[in-house]
């Protein structure tokens, strides 16, 4: 995470500056306190007499310290802030730039709704991470901490007090956080299931009504759910019982400073100022290990989310990129030679020992069952995976010595489930013509008869589409899928292939 950190380390360490200016603020205040009690109010030091300029003097420091101590609060959130959600952004960032260079094998190694998890509530548990991390531990640390070395020198025996109800409260903290530990990689699996259910059921809402399966769906979504909840319901339980835990400790390590406190004050080695702020001390000693409870249980589960989050970002794509860039002219020669491939996982080989040559200019038709490998050859020259043995070429030049950009620029393909995205129809279209103007989207729509009901629509090209095409029939969205990559004659492309992967027989 650190290559992460670095780039904005800067406004982390002044976020850091700021908070502990924060907290020297709320360390001065009972120390303040106590001088009023004991010199303002009960005049312990000027004969019994109260002295109202004293407290009013010190009241006005202690504000005028309590405003500063906001501002220092206020200037560190906003630091923090911006480091937190920078590293989250650029993490983001890289998660879905390596996703897109993923084969389909690794995609569905990983899962589609495991991919969602970790680029949305896994990254935003790492930015919490940060966050507290950065502000959290330094604020925990140096109250805690702080509070107890200026208990030992406000009377020693008050700072005996607490420092012996610390070793009960680092072994309630460490025992729950070792129970719910475990849970939480649990939890991010379960947000992978449901993830990947909502995204199956939601782009298959047609198939699944049709089926009527709906009650069937909500079944299978209500027991993801219900194991996400019993998990997450164990993990509160641990946390449940961990804070009253605390409490009670703490509050017994009160009840004894007020007791010792007592006892001090009456044979005069302690004032009524020292006693009132050995509580604050205390109680603010009490805020700082309840903050560090709700710490720890955080960055358990941002490491935890960073361990998922890493997984995506140190795997490395299984296609490597060629050298050769495409730049010899396109002759519109594909040879399959001895090709034979399996898909992962499956030990039946789709393919076997294929030998094939398609010469420029040719239409081949290629037509078998179900299953046979058609659409398995169109993406095997498409490089959507790689031969298990034989190789393709295209043009003369096997398709793994090839830049996957410059190869796939060559071939036009309409694939055989059409996908739309959530923008007009002319973006649609423009996919796969970057740069494409207007004339040149109409041309290529024309040419998949798909211009006279596109100018039906009550925007024509700039009519938007719903998310997945939910908005059209499938005929339509077929056919704004298909003009993609037909060129135009103004842009002078040139594509040597064409392949409609219908699946049928």
């Amino acid at each position: 995470m650190w290559k992460y950190i670095r780039k904005y380390l800067l406004f982390a360490i002044i976020a850091g500056l700021f908070m502990i200016s924060e907290v020297m603020m709320d360390l001065l205040q009972p120390g303040f306190m106590s001088r009023i009690v004991d010199d303002g109010v009960l005049g312990v030091n000027n004969g019994g007499s109260a002295d109202l300029h004293l407290i009013w003097m010190l009241g006005l420091q202690m504000i005028g310290l309590v405003l500063l101590g906001g501002l220092c609060g206020s200037l560190n959130n906003v630091f923090v802030h911006i480091s937190s959600q920078n590293i989250g952004n650029e993490i983001r960032k890289d998660c879905f730039r390596r996703i897109m260079d993923f084969s389909f094998q690794q995609i569905g190694r990983f899962g589609t709704g495991s991919l969602v998890t970790r680029v949305t509530n896994d990254i935003t548990q790492v930015q919490n991470f940060a966050s507290l991390f950065i502000r959290g531990l330094i604020r925990t640390t140096l109250l805690t901490f702080g509070s107890m070395y200026c208990m030992f020198r406000l009377n020693f025996g008050f700072g005996f007090i607490v420092l012996c109800a610390f070793p009960f409260l680092v072994g309630i903290i460490g025992f729950c956080l070792w129970r719910a530990n475990p849970l939480f990689s649990r939890l991010q699996a379960y947000l992978d299931a449901i993830n990947e259910i909502m995204q199956e059921d939601v782009s298959g809402i047609r198939i699944m009504k049709a089926c009527v399966r709906e009650t069937y769906e909500k079944m299978r979504f209500g027991k993801a759910n219900e194991e996400l909840v019993r998990t997450q319901l164990k993990t509160l339980v641990i946390f449940a019982f961990m804070n009253p835990l605390t409490n009670a400790v703490m509050y017994m390590a009160v009840t004894a400073v007020l007791l010792s406190g007592s006892f001090s004050v009456a044979d005069g080695s302690a004032t009524p100022g020292n006693v009132m702020a050995a509580l604050t001390y205390t109680t603010q000693l009490l805020n700082g290990i309840l903050m560090l409870v709700m710490l720890f249980q955080n960055i358990s589960r941002g490491l935890t989310s960073w361990k998922r989050v890493k997984e995506v970002l140190e795997s490395v794509p299984e296609l490597k990129d060629g050298s050769f860039d495409g730049a010899a002219q396109t002759q519109g020669e594909i040879e399959f030679h001895d090709v034979s491939f399996a898909y992962p996982g499956s030990a039946r080989n789709v393919l076997s020992h294929i030998n094939l040559k398609i010469h420029r200019g040719e239409s081949v038709a290629v037509i078998g069952a179900t299953g046979c490998g058609k659409t398995t050859l169109a993406g095997l020259m498409m490089r959507f995976y790689d031969a298990d043995s034989g190789a393709v070429y295209v043009d003369g030049i096997d398709v793994r010595e090839y830049r996957q950009h410059a190869l796939r620029e060559k071939i036009a393909i309409a694939m055989q489930k059409s996908e739309l995205f959530g923008v007009t129809v002319g973006e649609n279209i423009a996919w796969g013509l970057p740069g494409a103007d207007s004339m040149s989207l109409a041309s290529a729509a024309s040419i998949a008869q798909a211009d006279s009901f596109i100018s039906s629509l009550g925007n024509g090209y700039d009519t938007m589409v719903a998310e997945r095409g939910m908005s059209l029939s499938g005929g339509q969205k077929q056919r704004i899928s298909a003009p993609r990559r037909i060129p135009s004659q103004k842009q002078g492309l040139r594509r040597m292939f064409s392949a409609a992967l219908w699946g049928r027989r």
